[in-house]
C-alpha cells in the first residue's frame, strides 16, 4: 500500500501537483514513516486564510500555512491517529496562501514552486508533531 496524498487548488493558483507529492513522499521517507498514510493539501487564497487564522487560531491576519493535524499529539508519539478505509494513517490537512507564497518567495528571492514545497514540508511536520520550539 502507498501513501495517498490529495492536493486541491483553484485554477488560478499554478502550482505543481508532482513535484508537491513527490517531495511530501521524500520527507516521509526521511522522517522514517514506513505506513502508509494520508494527507491533504490545499492551496487557497489570503481572505480564506485569513478567515481560518481568525477561527482556528485568533489571529486577525493572513498566514501562509497552517495544518490541521488529525489527532492530538502528546509528548513524541506520533501514532495512533485515525485510520481510512484503505487502513492509511490519516495525518491531516495542510492550506498554503498562494498570495502569501507568492510575498514570501519574492521577499526570500526564492523560486515559488521551492517556497511552496518548503511550507508544505513545515505543514507536514505540524501533522506529525512537532513545533516551532523543537524544530
Amino acid at each position: 500500500m502507498v501513501h495517498r496524498i490529495v492536493i486541491s487548488t483553484q485554477s488560478r493558483y499554478p502550482i505543481s501537483i508532482k513535484k508537491i507529492k513527490t517531495h511530501l513522499v521524500e520527507c516521509l521517507v526521511e522522517l522514517k514513516i514506513s505506513e502508509p498514510v494520508e494527507l491533504s493539501v490545499t492551496i487557497i487564497g489570503d481572505r480564506k486564510m485569513h478567515e481560518l487564522n481568525l477561527k482556528y487560531r485568533q489571529k486577525d491576519k493572513t498566514t501562509n500555512v497552517l495544518s490541521f493535524p488529525a489527532a492530538e499529539h502528546k509528548e513524541d508519539i506520533i501514532f495512533p491517529v485515525p485510520k481510512t478505509s484503505e487502513g492509511r494513517k490519516f495525518l491531516g490537512d495542510i492550506l498554503i496562501s498562494y498570495p502569501a507564497v507568492l510575498r514570501d518567495a519574492a521577499a526570500e528571492n526564492k523560486m515559488v514552486d521551492l517556497k511552496i514545497l518548503e511550507l508544505v514540508e513545515h505543514g507536514l511536520l505540524h501533522l506529525l508533531g512537532m513545533h516551532h520550539e523543537e524544530n
